[in-house]
């Protein structure tokens, strides 16, 4: 019996019955996508099937789908100075991007440091939208194009970013868009038409797909980004490589189940607003990062004063709770989080990350309040030990 509690989906959500399902359907078929065969063929079914599925999710259009091995390629993919309208070339000069961006986003990908601009955020962890205008006002379009890359949702405090707003002043100063929907994929409806993202890209594993597979949405066909990856004609020759036709069907088949379940995962935040107000019962000066404004449901990011984040994980941890300390993102690195640094918060400190899915059970939450309430306990007796001389608990 696993007496563990799970709490940490915008890690990785648990792999979906249905996409194991048929990943193992796939595991049998033989055939090469790119082969013209029977076999080959029907393989091609079978991405071409998941290509529908997840346009469906994401609100685009399945011709406009590309399959890649993640959201950290499919970043790396988008992000660069050297695009095409048509058989044109384009430049982009810089690119812009909130202080709060995941990794994969912070770390620019193809452009120069020097061609990169981060934007502040407010004390929620919102973008600065003035700060955005006025950096785009001031943009040398005689130098190349502007681009503005911007999560949807933080991974790290639920928070959802202003996203239509920014996408607004964006096209207003001809910028092109690029959304990071891999915490909002799944989670809250979203829309790539809806909102005007020229790209928007996801991850399978953040909706109980499998790891290792990832797509990229765009509007259209005509502006595109030189690709990451040379060689074949695959994936419209956007993208070269073989088709992870195992990956991409079990990714498929979450977006399914997701679409589904969209009503269930909007109504966590109910579990989620009584698991906060319960816990500020055990202790009031508990602290929820991006508390003031819109999450998505599933997210609490908090802080317990005096326990630092990994000292807190490594608690939850040892009471059977699986929780994480930021972004899972780092190789296993627990450290200063970026996120709170641009929120302006005391970042030595840390927060400690809880995220539920819809397979998330009362008795699930009923166990992690107990365990918090003993790691509470034991923080209390900690801080109220006398000190030496030299501020230390003896």
């Amino acid at each position: 019996m696993n007496l563990r509690i799970y709490m940490d989906y915008n890690a990785t959500a648990p792999l979906l019955g249905r996409a194991q399902g048929v990943m193992i359907s796939a595991m049998s078929e033989l055939g090469n996508p790119s082969s013209v065969h029977q076999e080959g063929q029907k393989a091609r079914r079978i991405v071409n099937l998941a290509r529908d599925q997840v346009a469906q999710l994401s609100g685009g259009q399945s011709a406009h789908v590309t399959f890649t091995s993640g959201a950290t390629e499919a970043a790396s993919h988008l992000l660069t100075p050297n695009y095409k309208m048509g058989r044109s070339a384009l430049k982009i000069s810089k690119l812009y991007i909130s202080a709060v961006e995941h990794p994969c986003v912070l770390s620019g990908g193809r452009f120069d440091k020097d061609d990169i601009v981060i934007l502040p955020t407010d004390v929620n962890g919102l973008i600065d939208l003035a700060a955005l205008e006025a950096e785009l006002v001031n943009h040398d379009d005689t130098l190349g194009l502007a681009m503005l890359a911007l999560q949807a949702v933080n991974n790290e405090t639920g928070v959802i970013q202003p996203i239509a707003k920014a996408i607004k002043i964006a096209q207003t100063h001809k910028a092109i868009t690029v959304i990071d929907a891999v915490q909002a994929f799944g989670k809250i409806p979203y829309d790539i038409e809806d909102i005007g993202a020229d790209f928007t890209f996801m991850s399978a594993h953040k909706i109980g797909g499998p790891k290792g597979v990832g797509a990229i949405v765009s509007r259209g066909e005509v502006l595109m980004p030189e690709p990451l990856i040379n060689g074949g004609g695959h994936e419209k020759g956007h993208r070269a490589g073989t088709e992870n036709i195992i990956g991409i069907a079990g990714f498929g088949a979450a977006c399914v189940q997701a679409h589904e379940n969209l009503a269930h995962s909007l109504a966590l935040g109910q579990k989620r607003d009584d698991l906060e107000a319960q816990m500020f019962e055990i202790t009031s000066d508990l602290v929820i990062h991006g508390g003031a404004v819109e999450r998505i449901p599933n997210t609490v990011c908090f802080t317990l004063p005096g326990m630092k984040s990994e000292t807190l994980q490594i608690a939850f941890d040892m009471e059977g709770v699986a929780a994480s300390s930021g972004s899972a993102c780092s190789s296993g690195k627990v450290g200063e989080s970026h996120v709170l640094v641009a929120m302006g918060t005391d970042a030595n400190i840390g927060a400690l990350r809880v995220s539920i899915g819809v397979e998330t059970s009362d008795e699930d939450l009923a166990s992690f309040l107990k365990a918090f309430e003993k790691i509470n306990l034991r923080r209390i007796k900690q801080i109220r030990k006398p000190q030496n001389d030299d501020g230390v608990a003896a």
